[in-house]
């Protein structure tokens, strides 16, 4: 088994070193999915997906933008990274919001913690804007879809769906 790169030989957390490895290209994209009820849904696309607190969609990817340059302030082991591009998309699917957050850097470690958290906060500001309409509202299926770059090379999700 993978030893957990963020656990030192005395098994505590400690942020890994990428002192010593190359900068290169490395990207990442993940989604998420914002359920809503058939009544919910349909009054969005009535509405143009705008609620009284404003532009649904736009206002989320805003928001998912700022969380991705900002993950290394939540997450306690992630790396500052100057982030050269950050992507959010969101279509509808049915009744489900798809959020998809690429993002990209040259840097010594990779961002899919970047596009994760880039996802998981647009489909909560979706929620947040929403959720005056109805509580019912659920987001599933938050995960890393593609990595590319670095030591492990690329990763490709064996359920990749992204829109």
């Amino acid at each position: 088994m993978k030893p957990f790169s963020h656990i030192d030989s005395d098994a505590r957390p400690t942020m890994v070193d990428v002192g010593d490895k190359n900068a290169t290209k490395r990207s990442a994209i993940a989604t998420a999915r914002v359920r809503f009820p058939d009544s919910i849904a349909t009054a969005l696309k009535e509405q143009n997906f705008n609620t009284a607190k404003g532009p649904v969609f736009h206002t989320a990817i805003i928001a998912g933008t700022m969380a991705a340059k900002r993950t290394h302030e939540l997450i306690p082991f992630c790396h500052p990274l100057g982030i050269e591009s950050c992507k959010l998309h969101i279509e509808m699917d049915g009744n489900d919001a798809v959020v998809q957050c690429s993002v990209s850097v040259h840097h010594k470690t990779g961002v899919e913690m970047e596009a994760l958290t880039g996802a998981s906060i647009a489909a909560l500001t979706i929620y947040d804007m929403c959720k005056a309409l109805s509580h019912d509202i659920a987001i599933t299926e938050t995960r890393l879809i593609e990595k590319q770059g670095g030591k492990s090379g690329h990763y490709l999700s064996s359920k990749h769906s992204a829109p």
